[in-house]
């Protein structure tokens, strides 16, 4: 049987190992695995919005309101923008997915960093459109800039901060490359991980009315994933002008979120004590990565984000290492798949981070003694 033969460079998006796989595999009791491979936040979903779930699980039979004029509601007072910039995707990848298809086909183009979340690359190819990355791993605006004057583009994608390497651009930075962007080239701010950006450094805060006001050829893309803990409510967003909005909605299908997902998203924005709190112990905890590696003699990127990228140079194989952490129960991201000899690590809480330093230890101990034999 024939297929679109655009897929045949398509490439399948690989997510963490979950925790049944480990169980299965490698024997190891459920109630010692330690998943650090898919950014989740790891205190859980605020108190208020289990609540709210369980008083609605009763109504699954019901289809969500369409409209989902609550949820944008909320977002939009959050943001102070209009209910009508707002559109509410499955996940933001979702909305990634809605925006490449608005925009483009064979004979379009795409940039992006060559390091980057690799839905941009996977929907970009569906369309048949060609896949610009600049040479860097990092986001480099100044090869953004010397490959959009050679080439241009269609769609340009930010990453900020940037998944999964954790490094993010400052908005007085990236606002002077946006300025220098045709009107017709749309260009995406994956702000997934913003809330943890905005909180370590101010200057790295993109505010999303700012943005579209300023640049109306711009999408923010947010997502409920990370910092507000509902990543299995598949709940994300983005914020545009109307007219990118009015279109998105073209190619989004009827009831694209659950009646619970949008119950949660409502209920998280109106704690954001929890979030905020979390956000804290993840950067308290982010400074015992940073001394572990520095004690190891190893580097790591300096994040913005809720993990963290342990880069090995050439004292360890990364695909090595995370294997050894899987067989012990951790699961990490080998990020060999990039092109980076690095693991990147969600920052866990500190009971979970300390076992995880534990193990590491005898991990990269065991890794020596072989080399040495």
């Amino acid at each position: 049987m024939e297929f679109n033969k655009v897929l045949d460079n398509c490439k399948i998006y690989e997510a963490g190992k979950p925790i049944e796989l480990v169980v299965r595999e490698y024997g190891v009791d459920e109630k010692d695995i330690i998943k650090l491979a898919s950014n989740e936040n790891p205190y859980g979903t605020s108190p208020k919005v289990t609540k709210k779930i369980q008083e609605l699980a009763q109504n699954m039979f019901v289809y969500p309101d369409d409209s989902m004029y609550e949820l944008k509601e909320a977002l939009a007072n959050k943001f102070d923008v209009q209910s009508e910039n707002v559109i509410i995707g499955a996940g933001s990848d979702q909305i990634i997915d809605f925006v490449i298809k608005a925009k483009c086909d064979e004979n379009s183009k795409m940039l992006m960093s060559k390091t980057t979340f690799a839905m941009y690359e996977i929907y970009g190819r569906q369309t048949g459109c060609e896949i610009l990355k600049t040479e860097d791993d990092e986001h480099n605006l100044e090869q953004f800039e010397s490959m959009y004057k050679e080439h241009g583009a269609d769609v340009i994608f930010l990453c900020l901060p940037n998944n999964p390497l954790g490094e993010c651009l400052d908005k007085e930075a990236v606002y002077e490359f946006l300025g220098k962007v045709d009107k017709d080239t749309l260009v995406v701010v994956d702000g997934a991980y913003q809330e943890y950006a905005t909180f370590k450094d101010s200057k790295k805060a993109i505010n999303p009315a700012d943005l579209i006001e300023h640049f109306p050829n711009t999408i923010y893309l947010g997502t409920f994933s990370k910092a507000y803990a509902l990543g299995g409510m598949r709940t994300g967003y983005g914020i545009a002008q109307t007219s990118i909005i009015k279109t998105m909605y073209k190619l989004r299908p009827p009831f694209n979120i659950t009646t619970l997902s949008l119950a949660a998203g409502i209920e998280a924005l109106k704690d954001e004590e929890f979030v905020n709190k979390c956000i804290a112990k993840n950067f308290e905890e982010m400074k015992r990565y940073e001394e572990y590696a520095i004690s190891k003699g190893f580097s790591y990127i300096e994040s913005y984000t809720n993990f963290i990228t342990l880069k090995f140079d050439n004292k360890y194989i990364s695909s090595e290492v995370a294997q050894n952490l899987l067989e012990r129960g951790v699961i990490v991201r080998d990020l060999t798949g990039y092109g980076v000899n690095a693991i990147r690590v969600t920052i866990g809480t500190q009971n979970q981070n300390t076992r995880v330093f534990k193990m590491l230890d005898e991990v990269l101990a065991q890794l020596e003694k072989v080399e040495n034999l």
